[in-house]
């Protein structure tokens, strides 16, 4: 592991690298620090977790509270670890690092194995609270596959997979797996007949704080919801709810931009998955139907004090970048300009320039590349999930960010992508793209194998 050296961040600093970031960029130097100042050089699997070498002395203690928080289980209340117990009683987690482990990517389960990193969304048609989805009455926003003693498991979830063969137009044949859920072992009946299900993959948690840091003006100037340029591409924003602010707000976080900002993230992301009340959200995560929910003892009032949170977010927005690499190698050159033909840099669009975030002078006016937009996109019926989320329908995902994806392996132990991970590899996910997606999936199934080679070390370079 190294981080940028002082030399480095002089040279940035000094001459600012500036490069527009095109095709044309033979070498795109700036490109290589990828979450600007915030960058590090790291290939090992601590990649994804690393704090920003720019981070002030003020952050610095906030940033290791915060990752243990983040990395150690909660427990049962009552309990003498007073300050972590509070589990439950419906949970899916004991700790954050058990979906995002290493700070990076989940993955679904193999065959006779839970979700141990992985979960799925629940719903009923028609508005929840402030627009948002319509919790299914007896099991909530989301099924809890664990529980406390003396408390029921909500359910489970089996995934099967069918093999669907394809063929590049060179002939190469390519198989998708496309999956199929089954919910097993459901506690409080079967689901309804119109239940909305959204099984989603934890996705990695590095660089968010760039990505909160981003000004909403400029996220929303490249919206285009109508077509008005008529490329094919008309990325939304999702408009969701504040709790804290009480208002409608631009999203820009989870798989379909349902969140707005971290903070709300992070305390959600404790109340669904592990059970832990916070000021944001102080009722425990039971419907009425779950008596033996309802009436277990808890932690706390809140069980996570807002202190704590505040850290668990000092953690998560300081998480550093992942420097490029093999930058400079000539067939990542090719590729990139093969990305940028394709148009998948409609989408995913590699640069920002961040604003201001009020308490992080480190995160403020860093030139990154994310390669996403942070809009809704329809992605076709194949990826759909069929269950809208504040104003995303169910055909709708955020752009995902690509910064640091060919770190997957080394970090994670796999190379699984998409919302649910059905993806086996970068050249499967593109292959499963629709929609506003459909050109840019099918130019790479026309290209020759060398080609979609050069693409695919572009995209693992980023």
């Amino acid at each position: 592991m190294r981080f940028l050296s002082l030399s480095s961040l002089c040279l940035l600093l000094s001459f600012g690298l500036i490069c527009c970031g095109g095709p044309g960029d033979s070498l795109d130097p700036d490109s290589f620090y990828a979450g600007g100042l915030t960058t590090v050089e790291d290939v090992t699997r601590n990649a994804y977790g690393n704090i920003s070498p720019n981070h002030t002395d003020e952050h610095h203690t906030a940033f290791f509270v915060g990752n243990s928080f983040f990395n150690n289980g909660w427990v049962i209340a009552p309990a003498s670890t007073g300050k972590r117990d509070g589990l439950g009683p419906v949970f899916n987690a004991k700790a954050c690092t058990s979906c995002h482990l290493r700070d990076g990517r989940g993955r679904p389960p193999e065959k006779g194995e839970p979700m141990l990193s992985m979960l799925v969304r629940l719903s009923i048609p028609g508005k929840g609270p402030h627009g948002g989805p319509n919790p299914e009455p007896r099991y909530g926003l989301q099924l809890n596959n664990n529980a406390i003693p003396g408390v029921p498991p909500e359910g489970h979830v089996e995934i099967t997979y069918e093999e669907i063969k394809g063929q590049y137009a060179d002939g190469t044949p390519y198989t998708l797996q496309k999956p199929t859920y089954t919910f097993k072992d459901l506690k409080f009946g079967d689901m309804p007949k119109n239940i909305l299900f959204s099984p989603r993959v934890a996705p990695p948690v590095y660089g968010l704080g760039l990505l909160e840091a981003i000004a909403e003006k400029d996220i929303l100037a490249n919206a285009d919801p109508d077509d008005k340029d008529e490329d094919g591409i008309s990325g939304r924003p999702n408009m969701v709810w504040d709790v804290k602010a009480k208002k409608i707000v631009l999203g820009r976080f989870g798989l379909k931009a349902n969140q707005p900002n971290l903070e709300q993230q992070n305390a959600g992301a404790f109340l669904g998955d592990i059970g832990i009340t916070s000021p944001l959200f102080p009722n425990e995560n039971c419907t009425d139907v779950q008596k033996e929910c309802k009436s277990a003892k808890h932690g706390g009032a809140p069980e996570v004090p807002q202190e704590k949170i505040d850290q668990v977010t000092a953690y998560v927005r300081l998480l550093a970048v992942p420097a490029r690499r093999n930058w400079k190698d000539p067939e990542v050159q090719r590729g990139k300009k093969i990305f940028y033909e394709a148009g998948c840099q409609k989408c995913h669009k590699a640069q920002w320039k961040t604003d201001k975030l009020d308490g992080f002078p480190e995160l403020a006016n860093q030139k990154i590349y994310p390669y996403t937009d942070l809009l809704l996109h329809d992605m076709g019926d194949g990826l759909a999930d069929n269950r809208p989320d504040f104003e995303a329908t169910g055909k709708e995902w955020r752009t995902p960010p690509l910064w640091g994806i060919g770190l997957l392996k080394i970090v994670n132990r796999h190379t699984l992508l998409l919302h649910d991970g059905r993806a086996r590899n970068i050249a499967e996910a593109i292959l499963w793209h629709g929609g506003e997606g459909e050109a840019s999936k099918e130019a790479f199934r026309q290209l020759p194998a060398a080609d979609r080679d050069a693409l695919v070390a572009f995209l693992k370079s980023i």
